[in-house]
């Protein structure tokens, strides 16, 4: 019988009631399973110490604001330690400073609590399926913003302004453009009217086509060069 492996992750959060609702939710899963929870990124780095490696959650959803040691810092001392694992921030605040701290220390993604227990399992099976940096649709144009302001396009980057890659197919370039919109999986599938492992696919073949890693990077590849400037 092939048994499909449910992706362990750990949950850091100071409010116990939000820590205990997300792993009661994440419980009904039967793609999830919760290793343990921490109520900061002190506890968080205590509890990974004494875990053995191989019973280590492979996300870990990181509240922002937490007494002894924020969401930021912990993830910024893990990178180094635990590299393998991936962390998704999940918090109220989507502010600039607080978005750009976490991402600069490390952070894969940046959701907002309020957001659907489901679009948050989704988002975590995007994270470890395809890779990618998981943002909701606020903080996803807060972060379009910026990167538009901090990549004008400069040198040889200038060459290509507006010339998307022939190796992409028709498709391929709608789902890019839908990324670059600040679309999340199943926003692409609706539109596109396929099916959200479609959409998985195709952001596959763009990451290969493209040569990058992540939505971060062929975001920022497609805003330096202007492919779908209005």
């Amino acid at each position: 019988m092939n048994l499909k492996m449910r992706i362990p992750i750990a949950i850091v959060d100071d409010s116990n009631r939000h820590r205990l609702f997300l792993e009661e939710q994440m419980g009904y899963s039967t793609d999830i399973k919760v290793c343990f929870t921490a109520t900061n990124g002190v506890d968080f780095l205590s509890q990974m110490k004494n875990t053995a490696r191989e019973q280590h959650p492979h996300v870990v959803l990181m509240d922002i604001e937490m007494p002894e040691m924020k969401g930021p810092e912990a993830v910024l001392r893990s990178r180094s330690l635990y590299p393998d694992v991936k962390f998704l921030m999940l918090t109220v605040f989507d502010d600039d400073e607080k978005i750009f701290e976490a991402i600069r220390n490390g952070a894969n993604g940046y959701l907002l609590k309020d957001e659907k227990t489901t679009t948050i399992i989704e988002h975590i099976q995007q994270l470890v399926d395809v890779g990618g940096a998981p943002m909701s649709p606020t903080i996803a144009r807060k972060a379009l913003d910026l990167l538009s302001k901090l990549s004008p396009g400069s040198g040889k980057d200038d060459d290509n302004s507006g010339a998307i890659p022939g190796e992409l197919s028709r498709r391929e370039r709608e789902v890019l453009e839908l990324l670059v919109e600040g679309k999340d999986y199943k926003a692409i599938a609706e539109k596109l009217f396929v099916s959200n492992n479609t959409v998985r696919t195709h952001i596959a073949n763009i990451y290969e086509k493209l040569h990058v890693t992540s939505k971060t990077q062929v975001v920022t590849m497609a805003i330096r060069h202007r492919w779908f400037k209005k």
